[in-house]
């Protein structure tokens, strides 16, 4: 374990109870349970199904909240996916993209009429793009880590979010995406190893407080364009 973690455990179990150390026994058990995570009940929607029958099932959760769906055959035709989805809503032909292996390897050079920022968003940006680490089919729901490649303000605070999704990150239940999770962190202490915040977003943001209207972007994007790159061999 990292000195920063020991230091925050000691001094909350101290406020506890003296500061006695968690005996080695419980330590063990404790971080057993974290690596084999019991999963709880799982809903039958998305049970069963193939991978055609899990992006099916995604896009049908999805657009039921208002969110667009295209799919494309491979990274090489994003540049200009992005760019028609915005043609199409009469916004500027640019963005601010999240870095990270999956995004770095598109190259959004081919289309040089689309302007591309990397890393995190100036208030002042109208389009976001990122990629989940998984979207669940049985709500229709991305899963989004933070992260340097990755930052939250990302997924918020432009008005329009948009998202590279690779088919092969698309699971059945939550339960899923959260095994995904455990089992892609190569810690031995599982939970020293998770990112500080996962977001789960299902659709654009909206609301209905007022006179219960359903207003859109009321907390975050307006839109919502989800990108499904339909080769397998993009993890």
């Amino acid at each position: 374990m990292s000195s920063a973690r020991d230091q925050i455990l000691g001094d909350i179990r101290k406020s506890l109870r003296g500061g006695a150390a968690l005996p080695a026994a419980a330590a063990a058990q404790l971080e057993a349970r974290l690596k084999n995570h019991p999963a709880g009940l799982i809903p039958r929607r998305s049970g069963g199904r193939d991978r055609a029958g899990l992006l099916q099932l995604f896009e049908e959760q999805i657009t039921m909240v208002s969110a667009t769906v295209r799919r494309v055959r491979s990274l090489t035709d994003i540049p200009a996916a992005v760019a028609e989805y915005l043609s199409s809503q009469n916004l500027p032909a640019e963005a601010t993209v999240a870095t990270g292996t999956l995004l770095d390897g598109i190259d959004w050079k081919q289309h040089p009429m689309l302007r591309i920022r990397r890393g995190t968003p100036d208030p002042k940006d109208q389009v976001g793009v990122s990629a989940p680490f998984a979207a669940i089919a049985e709500t229709g729901t991305l899963m989004l880590l933070s992260g340097p490649d990755s930052p939250s303000t990302l997924n918020f605070l432009p008005d329009t979010h948009i998202v590279v999704l690779p088919a092969s990150r698309v699971v059945g239940p939550m339960e899923d995406a959260w095994q995904r999770l455990r089992h892609s962190r190569n810690n031995d202490v599982v939970a020293a190893s998770m990112p500080r915040t996962v977001n789960f977003i299902t659709g654009p943001s909206r609301t209905a407080d007022i006179e219960q209207k359903i207003e859109m972007g009321a907390h975050g994007p307006r839109r919502q364009h989800i990108l499904i790159v339909e080769d397998e061999q993009v993890a």
